[in-house]
């Protein structure tokens, strides 16, 4: 080796004949953020083109904490009217862990509160927790080729607002995935688990929370849930069906008040499915381009 030459042109040479691709820029305007060790970019911070698990993780803890208070705040008055169904902060723990959905356990315990039955008050929750069927079968790519484990973990997980969350993501053009979801529902959970076993805590201290108007936390933090679900006037046609059928069910005498919940949202998806199927069918029509009635060539 020729001593005055220097030692890396060799090498970079070699990698130019070799057709490797130049190093990538993550600069400031890049969209990412590698980790660096002794100034070189840790191998392990992209997999497959992506982020890699653990820094997709934490970045999704760090975008979804200003929405985790917001969960802190009704779940603390969850678990203060959880305590009036002779609920402690054991059982709110383990109920929230299992289940984490906030909805159906505020309409859960709502019934054990107003005297329904145990069965009674299980199936208006899962009536109302079937939208999250449709939540994780949008986003079926996240899970594809994942093993069992993990993809229960991740449906799990998933929640209105981490689905939410890493759509806008993606949005953006960040590509996240499987452990973004996982990091904000994780965010999500430990939250909710820590501020509803503080409100079931706090009753105890306090002898009638009906005197402090706490009987009312139940409809406020229901009505943050549904005000945090409008997505603009597409849902209005949904959701009115669902109030009409439900109110007309109940005011009639119809049903009981968990099977007409469970009737007002099976009718209220069927109207946003069609509403949604006639919106690509305009979309389409839209953009597709004109074509010629028998040779199928665009129309000039």
């Amino acid at each position: 080796m020729d001593p005055t030459r220097p030692q890396d042109e060799v090498p970079r040479k070699l990698s130019q004949k070799s057709g490797d691709n130049p190093p990538q820029n993550f600069g400031k305007n890049s969209g990412k953020t590698p980790a660096r060790a002794g100034g070189r970019i840790s191998a392990d911070v992209f997999r497959d083109g992506g982020m890699a698990p653990r820094a997709e993780f934490w970045l999704a803890v760090r975008d979804i904490t200003p929405l985790a208070l917001g969960v802190a705040i009704y779940g603390l008055a969850f678990g203060l009217l959880a305590a009036q169904a002779t609920m402690d902060a054991l059982d709110i723990g383990v109920m929230g862990a299992l289940v984490f959905a906030g909805s159906s356990q505020i309409v859960v315990v709502e019934r054990l509160v107003a005297g329904a039955g145990a069965l009674s008050a299980l199936v208006a929750g899962l009536a109302l927790n079937l939208r999250l069927l449709l939540v994780t079968a949008s986003i079926r790519d996240v899970f594809a080729g994942r093993p069992l484990w993990q993809r229960l973990l991740g449906a799990h997980m998933t929640t209105d607002e981490n689905w939410a969350l890493m759509l806008a993501t993606r949005a953006r053009g960040v590509k996240v995935g499987y452990w973004y979801l996982v990091g904000g529902g994780a965010c999500l959970l430990v939250t909710w688990l820590a501020s509803t076993v503080c409100g079931v805590i706090f009753a105890a201290a306090i002898p009638e929370p009906k005197a402090l108007g706490m009987d009312f936390a139940f409809t406020a933090a229901f009505i943050a849930i549904a005000r945090s679900l409008w997505r603009g006037r597409g849902d209005l046609w949904p959701w009115l069906t669902s109030f009409a059928v439900v109110a007309l069910a109940v005011l009639g005498g119809l049903l009981d008040p968990s099977h007409a919940l469970v009737l007002g949202g099976v009718l209220g998806a069927v109207v946003a499915s069609w509403n949604r199927q006639e919106g690509k069918q305009e979309r389409g029509q839209e953009d597709g381009p004109e074509t010629g009635p028998e040779t199928g060539e665009k129309a000039t």
